[in-house]
């Protein structure tokens, strides 16, 4: 089973990622993962992309093409993997379509996992972390019992990147590069629409019938 899985910011690929990885016994494979295995194995890609990292820059599209490549060409890949964060936009997907080719394989389907921004903002932006311990709670999922104030008596305060703002930027962003590469692979029939505003286990269980 070769998979691509995506939704924007908080749809909960994460949370689905796992059991699918349970379930089909296949590498996930995050564009995170690949840049920091390929910097380890001091590949000629792995340093180029060092290079940009270290400079606070993005990684260019040429070099995060190769990484993946490099990745899906490794025996582990043969039989089926989940790619998480690649492709983002059209043309890393038209880059992809190149290398599948290349590599004889073909994709089983593409999850897109779907919800509404007035959903999402919420969960981008319900994170509060203790200033005295450091723990981490969610005003939706996992709220304090006393409203600001941590297990520990510590102040809960809002990371600057988790307001409104932030997270509407990071979903502008997110729908601008997507929209596009959502269209090319519902025109391919690969793309699998999932609602991703119901519990977790009714969207794994979506997941894995749209999979057939």
């Amino acid at each position: 089973m070769k998979i691509i899985l995506m939704g924007g910011p908080g749809a909960g690929k994460g949370t689905q990622a796992s059991p699918l990885v349970e379930r089909f016994k296949f590498p996930h494979i995050s564009t995170g993962d690949m840049f920091r295995a390929a910097i380890k194995e001091g590949t000629a890609l792995g340093l180029k992309a060092k290079s940009y990292m270290d400079a606070g820059g993005l990684v260019p599209d040429e070099v995060t093409i190769g990484i993946v490549e490099e990745r899906l060409a490794q025996p582990d890949c043969k039989d089926g993997f989940l790619l998480d964060g690649f492709p983002r936009t059209l043309a890393q997907g038209r880059a992809l379509a190149d290398i599948l080719d290349r590599l004889g394989m073909k994709l089983d389907g593409v999850i897109n996992i779907e919800v509404a921004e007035d959903v999402l903002i919420p969960r981008l932006t319900g994170r509060r972390i203790c200033r005295q311990c450091g723990a981490s709670y969610h005003m939706v999922f996992n709220p304090p019992k006393v409203e600001g104030v941590c297990e520990c008596g510590g102040e809960l305060y809002q990371r600057s990147d988790d307001t409104v703002e932030t997270a509407k930027n990071r979903l502008n962003v997110y729908n601008t590069q997507t929209e596009p590469l959502i269209a090319f692979y519902e025109e391919k029939g690969l793309l699998k629409r999932i609602n991703g505003d119901q519990p977790i286990d009714k969207v794994f269980q979506d997941i894995l019938k749209a999979l057939g």
